[in-house]
């Protein structure tokens, strides 16, 4: 079956990849690097992420590019005025703007890390393309899409039919009146900057054929997406905040200056934190590092895995609470599965591989229609919750080496919940010391002192260790 995916322009489904491509070519909008990373970002990064490893399950090979904003991105977008967000801060704290931007760079991308979020194949920075983005505007000035006004090059909105056709808005309706329009140089209010002229005071300027400036926002990634995947790539991403106007104005350059642009446009939604908005003014506003400071980061992975990218995910004590309880469990099965490999008799159990077989069948079809992780996801408990019934016995060699090849293709290799390269060595120690407290246990309940096999599964039980004892041994696992 080919993978389905809801595409924001044609506002319906389609049939993303139907046979066999070489390469899949993905575009994600990145971050502007003037501050730190929020949950907001975590939950585009993840989202997308998640796309791109389920792509390559189904065995496309994808060039993913995202790309990172250092210059352009201004305070007041509407208008196109304002200072550049980078150059605020670094005039805040008075050092040079690209300072500014490699600190928040490096932090950006080693918080994704702790979210098992992959790095892009291309991280192309707006800085670095210039000439692209030059190239692409005079293109635009020669088809008369754009025009010069002291210094600064806008974009025509008036000239191109096709402007409002991915955010549904209506070209008349966009108008912002003639007091903002006097504050600036635009002919139309409802023009956007291409290339800005840059004040004597402004650090971060190119030469261009008008005059010194740096590029619009909007511009970059038009550039970018097209520099690296070229005409016609298959998907481009990012939040649904981005919608209107970045790629709605991305859609008018590219396909202004003649060139053909994403196939497939694919937004995430927003989040709330305790159920509001998260905003600085309602003091919700939460940073990445301040998250890790009191949380495992996966925690917020799993809870943005289940959730559908298109819904509102809800941060709060409750659904982390959820979220914890939900990834414990899937940690429990796959170390069990891995203790269990190595010292089961050989042979497979039929119904249990039957099992297997319809779990993942049942995430495969969730994970096609849309990426749909919360069905993904509630079909791999399902299959946690008979494996681990299964395993309160004995189960054959084969089966339990193919159910932990499963869980960890279903929930590390496309859900990224079980990153093996994070608790591997503590896991490791852990299990050796649970080991010996069980043996040591064993020998006293071997020689009928069950006073002191009591008091050890008793402090096990105080540490969160759960013992339960079968016919196939002694299991334990971390209670919730």
């Amino acid at each position: 079956m080919a993978i389905q995916i809801f595409d924001t322009l044609s506002r319906q489904k389609q049939s993303a990849f139907p046979g066999a491509q070489g390469r899949v070519g993905m575009y994600l909008c990145g971050p502007t690097v003037y501050g730190d990373a929020h949950l907001g970002n975590a939950k585009t990064a993840v989202a997308f992420d998640v796309v791109r490893r389920w792509i390559e399950y189904r065995g496309h090979r994808v060039r993913f590019v995202s790309n990172v904003t250092d210059v352009g991105h201004i305070t007041e977008d509407a208008l196109d005025e304002g200072r550049d967000r980078i150059a605020e801060r670094a005039a805040l704290e008075r050092v040079e703007p690209m300072e500014i931007a490699d600190r928040f760079f490096w932090k950006y991308f080693d918080e994704m890390g702790q979210l098992n979020v992959r790095r892009p194949d291309v991280t192309p920075r707006a800085s670095g393309h210039i000439p692209q983005q030059i190239e692409l505007v005079e293109e635009l000035l020669t088809r008369g899409l754009a025009y010069e006004a002291d210094g600064s090059v806008y974009f025509r909105v008036a000239a191109w039919p096709g402007y409002g056709k991915l955010s549904r808005r209506v070209i008349d309706e966009l108008a912002i009146g003639t007091r903002e329009l006097a504050k600036c140089s635009k002919s139309d209010p409802r023009d956007f900057a291409l290339w800005k002229r840059a004040e004597p005071s402004h650090v971060q300027r190119w030469k261009s054929p008008w005059g010194e400036g740096f590029p619009g926002w909007h511009l970059e990634c038009s550039a970018m997406s097209l520099q690296y995947l070229g005409e016609g790539f298959d998907i481009h991403a990012g939040g649904l905040d981005l919608q209107f106007p970045h790629h709605e104005a991305e859609i008018a350059q590219a396909e202004g200056a003649g060139r053909r642009f994403s196939r497939l446009w694919m937004h995430g939604n927003m989040l709330t934190v305790n159920g509001e908005k998260m905003s600085r003014s309602k003091g919700n506003f939460i940073t990445l590092e301040a998250f890790y400071a009191e949380h495992d980061p996966l925690l917020l992975r799993f809870l943005f895995v289940q959730s559908h990218y298109r819904a509102t995910a809800e941060v709060s004590e409750e659904t982390l609470r959820a979220a914890s309880s939900g990834l414990r469990r899937l940690r429990d099965l796959r170390r069990e599965l891995a203790r269990r490999a190595g010292g089961a008799p050989p042979g497979h159990a039929e119904a249990l591989e039957a099992r297997l077989a319809a779990g993942r069948t049942a995430f495969e079809a969730a994970m096609d229609d849309d990426f749909d992780t919360p069905a993904a996801l509630a079909s791999l408990f399902m299959l946690a919750r008979d494996l681990q019934a299964a395993l309160a016995g004995p189960v054959p060699e084969g089966t339990i080496r193919h159910a932990l090849e499963l869980v960890v293709s279903l929930g590390e290799g496309v859900l990224g919940l079980l990153p093996p390269e994070r608790d591997a060595p503590d896991a490791e120690r852990f299990d050796r010391v649970i080991g010996l407290l069980l043996a040591e246990r064993a020998q006293h309940r071997a020689g009928r002192d069950y006073a002191r096999a009591d008091a050890l599964r008793a402090g096990l039980a105080a540490a969160g260790i759960e013992i339960e004892d079968g016919p196939d041994g002694v299991r334990w696992t971390i209670s919730s």
